[in-house]
């Protein structure tokens, strides 16, 4: 850098002669030093911001990773199989790498602990959580957010007010329609029965208590809560074992897709729908056909699709510092056999996937 500036102080004396006249290199160096000097700061300081910009320019490039640890992974369950695809679909839209693992079952808290230890330890950009458990899931989650990585709960959510939004149905208001419905048809000797899915989630927790809030006064009509840890033919089971229990059982409860139709399918070898009213959450092809049987009074779907889609893009909004709610509800509907088929249920029921 010297060299160049006194190559430089050569050619403007030669230049300048009259006016350079008796001065030499040196006598410039000294006169203009600490001018020079400002320039030579000045360029260092201009080629350092260069590096970083160039630097920051391929960090902006590198596609965005964000990692989903749903409870299942399940082909033969409509629920999972939209919530992926859901999240999936935005992930394409926006260039987002997105990893997604599970374990094998809902209710295996300890494995799901252990994947969200994993995706921390990979460092991803975002991390998109549906609990197993509403209290056991808690400090996992929490490591997530001590690691600085955005923590988005999607379907279900923990005891803490941990992360950066929940997006989920209003689980209570879902079990308050499920409740509302039965209602009506409580009588003086009514047995009522509600089969949730996976004691502990938050899901069956809020879905409970909706179902209490919606039959009111006719809530001590209950007379067993069972749980299928999210399997249909121990639902099937448990329903048989309901039906023998309380010969006059009349209303049942199904708290998500495989307790509604494991109960459903029960109810309909036993050729009992003509009797049983049965209630059930979520919107399989096999719900719907059993909606259409007459097997199922109602069913009350959610949007899972959406939810997975919105997860990922909340995940987005964060990263590039936008503010998001910190809860946002994707809404459900009451489907009766009537209204199966009106437009807008069709697209509840059937949402539009990309190939």
């Amino acid at each position: 850098m010297k060299e160049y500036m006194e190559e430089s102080v050569k050619r403007h004396i030669e230049e300048n002669e009259e006016e350079c006249a008796g001065k030499s290199v040196k006598t410039y160096m000294k006169m203009y030093g600490k001018h020079v000097l400002a320039w030579v700061l000045a360029f260092a300081v201009l080629t350092t911001a260069g590096v970083f910009w160039l630097r920051g320019g391929s960090r902006e490039k590198e596609k965005i990773h964000i990692i989903f640890i749903p409870k299942v992974i399940d082909e033969d369950n409509d629920f999972w199989k939209l919530l992926i695809e859901g999240a999936q679909m935005a992930a394409a839209e926006n260039q987002i790498e997105l990893t997604i693992v599970a374990t094998e079952t809902e209710n295996d808290c300890v494995g799901q602990n252990e994947l969200i230890e994993w995706a921390i330890a990979q460092k991803p950009d975002a991390i998109l959580l549906t609990p197993c458990s509403f209290t056991k899931t808690t400090p996992y989650a929490k490591k997530v957010k001590e690691q600085g990585i955005p923590l988005i709960l999607v379907d279900s959510a923990v005891d803490e007010d941990i992360a950066d939004t929940v997006i989920t149905t209003d689980n209570v208001k879902l079990g308050e329609v499920e409740g509302n419905y039965m209602k009506q048809y409580v009588t003086e000797e009514s047995q009522i029965a509600i089969i949730g899915h996976v004691e502990g989630s938050s899901t069956a927790i809020e879905r409970e208590e909706g179902v209490r809030r919606g039959l009111g006064e006719y809530e001590d009509k209950i007379v067993d809560v069972v749980f299928c840890d999210s399997d249909y033919d121990k639902a099937y089971h448990l329903m048989m074992g309901l039906i023998e229990k309380y010969p006059d059982i009349d209303l049942v409860a199904g708290l998500n897709e495989y307790s509604a139709v494991g109960a459903a399918r029960a109810i309909k070898e036993k050729e009992l729908h003509d009797r049983i009213r049965v209630v059930g959450i979520d919107s399989s092809l096999e719900e719907i056909q059993l909606l259409e049987e007459g097997i199922f009074e109602i069913i009350v779907i959610q949007n899972p699709f959406k939810m997975g889609y919105l997860g990922v893009e909340a995940a987005l909004k964060i990263l590039n510092g936008e503010k998001v709610l910190r809860y946002i509800d994707a809404g459900c509907e009451l489907i009766n056999n009537e209204s199966v088929y009106t437009e807008e249920n069709q697209k509840l029921l059937f949402p539009f996937k990309e190939e």
